[in-house]
């Protein structure tokens, strides 16, 4: 039938295609200088950019400078790296620099197209941070890419989780500066923390290009970022807790997956008041008496701690201490711990050590670290699922950018099945078939857990392979690298090894270039390398991040997913109907379907989950927002401390505010002469710096009296400070009180 709407969209270029026409035309005036660029010597590089550096003090935008600068870094990468920027690489550059987000498939080259953003705002020599993945990329990419940087007169660094302070501000100072997320929001909240500005090891925060900002900005946006101090401990508690939650029946509380909460019933609460009683904890024989508010919070954290998180899953206990795993890449969370009270829990219900409570001393989250930046931009597979999130929170557009060669990469519809045991005898299966071939295969499970049982079940039919989880992340780039290789099988959590490139037939730096070649061709022969998905994960993002792990540049490739009734998302957010469609289209035991309906009714479901999670991170982002103006007005007020010429003017100006705020309280209380709050809290303040007849004397006095009696005694102090240090350092310690 004739739709008229067809015909319309053909004459109106999407938005997209009108951004890429656009950037299109600047790609023309770059390639433009191609030619003369060629003729340089290698030392006019450096030149160039001294150069431009002076056209930008002289008031020449970067925009203009583009063209050329981007050329320059072509030509430079060409030659120091035998890499040449392709014609799309060059239009996700111009997408970074105005400050958007390159959508770019996996094996396009993001880290070679970073480096053209990241140079052109070097220029401006205010810093530029590009956020890497792990430590290993920190570093990786800083080497690498940083040949480009140095022959072209920039200098590079990396931050890893080991530099002391000293080595870190070295590296904070290079042009171009290279770390993950944790480490620039770990430094800025230490920075803030410090008593002098020599002491911070960061700059402004000018520009930051985030390699894979999906997983950074929206995958791990709900985790804050938290510096602690050592609080109470109550060790003993948590122990004699997980005892007692652990003689409850499943009649007593409700578990609802979806909201991950435990909740008691009515029978339950009964049951923990008699147990509780008992055992001599609580107070007034009421669970929910006032003074036993702390208890109830405890109680909810066992109960999540027993029955919502797994071992394997959401942690695993390793050298004795609970470590947790993140639920996305499954990789593990090194030094992290759950908040309010989740990890003892968590420690007593596996009965390892329990660490005493931590008190927050100073936290952000991704979300505001990252809006602290003049400039934001970011590359990554997968954007276009959450382009409304990127919009809405960071005021980020995607722009998706064309592949290099045509992607011909076979992805086959899910197969469904109703067990997952029927399930995983299927995957064994075809791993199997393709494994005879000699096809490399990589396989993406959920957890650890899972990655374990389908390792056992190919252990079972003696097929060699590999895992890789948290257990031994340390050599997941090597291991990931090689999964092109003939033969090879890798069983994976979901996305691991982002940012190392699948090469077909191996990697290309281990292989003679003949050999590679001939690699290459057989494993193109058996149809590229083979991505099994064990099931759809609750975002669409994450299932494309798997499957974009094949088909690069070009290259044969196929995924496919399978699903079984019983998995997480389907029990919990499938819909209740599907398991009767299964039925009316006659599914057998054992057998599959594959039926364009079901894949719809997948996605709905995994629609649900991501409009539910957005709406958990705009919450989350809104309670944050608060803290945010209040984080912002206390740091900017040390800095100001820290950089004041006349703290003493600063502390007396505190002094007039005490002074005047005690005398507010003291009228107030005129009104209720039984109170003694202005006694209290006068005492509370200055009551140590003063004699008991003068404090009486202090009280008793008239409001002016009152003020200069207590400016006097500081005064005094002060004096007798700086007769014993001198002036500089009496200073140095007001500035640090």
């Amino acid at each position: 039938m004739f739709n008229p709407l067809n015909l319309i969209s053909k004459f109106i270029k999407s938005n997209n295609q009108k951004e890429l026409d656009r950037i299109g035309k600047i790609v023309e005036k770059i390639n433009l200088h191609e030619v003369d660029f060629k003729n340089l010597d290698n030392t006019d590089f450096p030149n160039k950019t001294f150069k431009f550096k002076e056209q930008i003090k002289n008031g020449k935008s970067l925009d203009e400078l583009l063209p050329e600068a981007f050329a320059l870094v072509r030509e430079a990468a060409k030659r120091t790296r035998n890499e040449r920027h392709f014609n799309v690489q060059l239009i996700g550059g111009v997408a970074l620099h105005e400050g958007k987000i390159a959508e770019m498939r996996t094996g396009e080259g993001k880290t070679l197209t970073i480096t053209l953003a990241a140079y052109l705002n070097a220029l401006n020599e205010k810093g530029v941070h590009i956020v890497t993945v792990n430590d290993y990329l920190a570093k990786r990419d800083s080497i690498e890419m940083g040949e480009i940087y140095n022959f072209l007169g920039l200098t590079s660094g990396f931050i890893n989780n080991d530099q002391d302070d000293e080595e870190r501000k070295k590296n904070y100072n290079c042009d171009i500066t290279y770390a993950t997320n944790s480490e620039l929001g770990f430094d800025y909240l230490r920075d803030n923390m410090k008593f002098s500005e020599k002491e911070m090891v960061q700059r402004e925060h000018y520009f930051s290009i985030v390699d894979e900002i999906d997983s950074c900005l929206i995958d791990e946006a709900r985790t804050p970022l938290v510096i602690s101090g050592a609080a109470e401990n109550k060790t003993a508690k948590y122990l004699s807790i997980d005892k007692l939650i652990k003689m409850l029946n499943n009649k007593d509380f409700e578990i609802d997956e979806k909201e991950k909460s435990v909740l008691l019933t009515n029978d339950g609460i009964n049951n923990v008041e008699k147990l509780f009683s008992n055992a001599g904890i609580l107070k007034n024989n009421n669970f929910y008496d006032p003074e036993n508010l702390h208890l109830v919070h405890h109680v909810n954290q066992a109960l999540r701690a027993n029955h919502l998180f797994e071992k394997g899953r959401d942690y695993i206990v390793k050298d004795g201490s609970l470590k947790i795993i993140d639920e996305l890449t499954g990789r593990i969370l090194e030094g992290r711990r759950f908040g309010d009270g989740l990890h003892q829990a968590l420690e007593a219900k596996e009965k390892i050590q329990v660490q005493a409570e931590n008190q927050t001393l100073a936290s952000i989250t991704y979300q505001n670290y990252f809006k602290l930046y003049k400039k934001i931009s970011g590359c990554t597979g997968t954007a276009a699922t959450e382009s409304e999130e990127f919009f809405e929170i960071y005021n980020l557009p995607v722009v998706i950018i064309p592949t290099n060669k045509e992607m011909i990469r076979k992805d086959f519809n899910d197969l469904i099945f109703r067990t997952e045991k029927e399930k995983n005898y299927a995957i064994i299966e075809k791993i199997i078939e393709r494994n005879k071939l000699g096809q490399p295969i990589l396989v993406f499970t959920s957890s650890i857990n899972k990655s374990e049982v389908y390792s056992k079940l190919l252990n079972q039919k003696n097929i060699k392979h590999e895992v890789l989880n948290a257990k031994n992340h340390e050599n997941e780039a090597e291991i990931i690298a090689n999964a092109g290789k003939e033969n090879s099988l890798i069983i994976t959590t979901s996305i691991s090894g982002r940012g190392v490139d699948i090469q077909l037939g191996g990697k290309k730096d281990s292989i003679p270039y003949d050999q590679l070649k001939i690699n290459k061709d057989k494993i193109k022969s058996l149809g590229g390398l083979f991505v099994i998905g064990t099931e759809r994960m609750e975002s669409r993002r994450v299932d494309n991040q798997a499957r974009g792990r094949s088909g690069r540049q070009g290259d044969e490739g196929s995924s496919i997913f399978y699903v079984s009734l019983e998995d997480d998302l389907m029990r919990i957010f499938g819909s209740e109907s599907m398991n009767s469609m299964l039925e009316k289209l006659g599914l057998k035991d054992g057998e599959s379907i594959d039926h364009p309906w079901i894949n719809k009714a997948l996605e709905r479901a995994q629609q649900k989950v991501e409009a539910r999670n957005f709406d958990i991170r705009k919450t989350l982002i809104k309670f944050d927002n608060v803290l945010n103006d209040q984080r912002h007005v206390i740091f900017s007020q040390r800095k100001n401390a820290m950089n004041s010429e006349n703290i003493f003017d600063y502390s007396d100006e505190f002094l007039k505010e005490i002074s005047d705020d005690l005398i507010k309280l003291k009228i107030s209380n005129l009104s209720n002469p039984k109170s003694n709050e202005f006694n209290n809290k006068t005492r509370q303040i200055i009551g140590k710096s003063f004699e008991e007849t003068e404090f009486n004397d202090l009280i008793e006095s008239k409001d002016n009296d009152f003020r200069e009696k207590i400016s006097n005694k500081f005064q005094e102090t002060r004096n007798e400070r700086i007769k014993l240090l001198g002036e500089d350092h009496a200073k140095e310690i007001e500035k640090r009180i």
